[in-house]
């Protein structure tokens, strides 16, 4: 196999993706929602005048590129801050070249684009905020979390946020189609696209740079066409893509408890398992269904909090991949017990009524009274001990602080064990009226 040379070997040195960074704003692929004709940022590049914003999206959807076109658009200096690298010292450097480039014969605009703006702390994302307000630079940050979360109030007030997408099967098989015409591959099969397109799962980058690792091995091999068995031998076992502790982490987690709270175990099996394929760890999904056992059935079946803690022990026994098992048992029978969150709304009732009411005293027939003197007090007089009444009910008692109404808190649901203990409360209440 020769060797390329000249301008060609210069070329492929290039990193894939940089190869292959849109030009244009017609050579963009997806995020039409956004660049399509008579869209937001379409009519922002078009109207001559840059503004600040916070392209907010997944991993390898075109945040950068966006940026760097919009410096072009505006014929504007562009300047790049990482802020998991960066800091204070790279904003007054970019606000001191952005000084010179306004200030000098060109007179030129500069944007200041900080990648992964979320990382800045507070008061980092605090000194953009006088340049951006006195028009020296146009600030455009990228970002993979929610900046409602992540971005300073001041800050995302004077910057526009625009949602990206994840790249959809066609738009990243138009980036394979540019590859391929790059010379980077040879053809590949139908199946093998469709697999290639599926691993990247919405993301432009891993898909070029996992076209660039195959490209090396299938150099090496001589090879004529990428087959769906070639593609498996070299991509291995990889993990699904997302961030454990990003936006799509959090997103699938709230998928994941939002079907077993709406009884549909198929759903809650198949998020649970795109959870454990994307990295997520046993232990943390452990936790997560003791919560729900706890939040969402509660008392409807108190069975499902013991087999949700017994599930963590299996797996702190077994380990993965045998204890996982226990978990999607675990996962199932929470689906389909009833549900109540009777409880959970009365501990969130009675937290928020003690946090607003004042600090009323225990009455004296309800305080400890281990020493003579607090007998002589009256602490614990006239108490009346529930074991020594008719049904270990002391029907009539008051246990609430004096002139404290009955706050109603817990209100059992009909559903499930609570079935029997609201008819439980019906009656001890009826009891009770009839002693007062």
């Amino acid at each position: 196999m020769s060797t390329a040379t000249g301008p060609r070997a210069h070329a492929s040195a290039v990193p894939l993706a940089e190869r292959l960074r849109p030009r244009t704003l017609g050579e963009v692929i997806g995020q039409q929602h956004l660049l399509g004709e008579g869209m937001p940022l379409r009519i922002a590049f078009e109207s001559g005048q840059p503004h600040s914003c916070i392209l907010w999206g997944p991993p390898g959807v075109g945040k950068t590129t966006i940026a760097r076109l919009m410096a072009d658009a505006f014929d504007a200096q562009f300047i790049t801050i990482s802020a998991v690298l960066g800091g204070v010292k790279d904003i007054r450097e970019a606000v001191e070249q952005a000084t010179l480039v306004r200030d000098g014969i060109e007179q030129r605009r500069t944007i200041v684009f900080v990648d992964e703006v979320h990382r800045f702390n507070k008061s980092q994302q605090d000194a953009f905020l006088p340049h951006v307000e006195s028009g020296l630079f146009t600030f455009i940050g990228a970002t993979t979390e929610n900046p409602s979360f992540e971005v300073n109030s001041a800050l995302l007030s004077r910057a526009a946020v625009y949602v990206l997408q994840p790249l959809g099967d066609q738009d990243l098989k138009q980036i394979v189609a540019r590859a391929l015409a790059d010379g980077v591959l040879p053809a590949i099969e139908d199946v093998a696209l469709n697999r290639l397109v599926a691993y990247a799962d919405g993301d432009a980058r891993r898909l070029l740079n996992t076209l660039e690792t195959l490209a090396v091995s299938a150099r090496r091999e001589t090879l004529a066409q990428v087959t769906d068995a070639w593609l498996l031998k070299v991509l291995g076992e990889r993990l699904r893509r997302y961030d454990k502790g990003g936006e799509q982490f959090y997103d699938t987690i709230s998928a994941l408890h939002k079907s077993v709270r709406g009884s549909d175990p198929d759903a809650s099996l198949y998020w649970f398992v795109r959870m454990l394929d994307g990295g997520a760890e046993p232990r943390y999904m452990a936790r997560r269904l003791i919560r729900m056992a706890s939040e969402d059935i509660g008392l409807a079946d108190p069975r499902a909090l013991r087999l949700a803690l017994d599930a963590a022990e299996v797996y702190e026994r077994l380990g993965s991949p045998e204890g996982e098992l226990a978990l999607a048992q675990c996962v199932v029978y929470l689906a389909v017990a009833p549900k109540s969150n009777a409880v959970y709304k009365a501990f969130n009732a009675a937290k928020a009524w003690v946090k607003s009411d004042g600090t009323r005293p225990v009455p004296l027939h309800l305080r400890n009274a281990p020493t003579q003197l607090m007998k002589d007090l009256d602490y614990g007089k006239n108490y009346r001990y529930a074991h020594d009444e008719a049904d270990g009910f002391a029907a009539g008692e008051r246990y609430l602080p004096d002139g404290m109404a009955a706050p109603d808190f817990y209100r059992p649901v009909e559903r499930g064990l609570e079935v029997r203990i609201a008819d439980k409360l019906r009656e001890l209440r009826k009891l009770n009226n009839q002693k007062n």
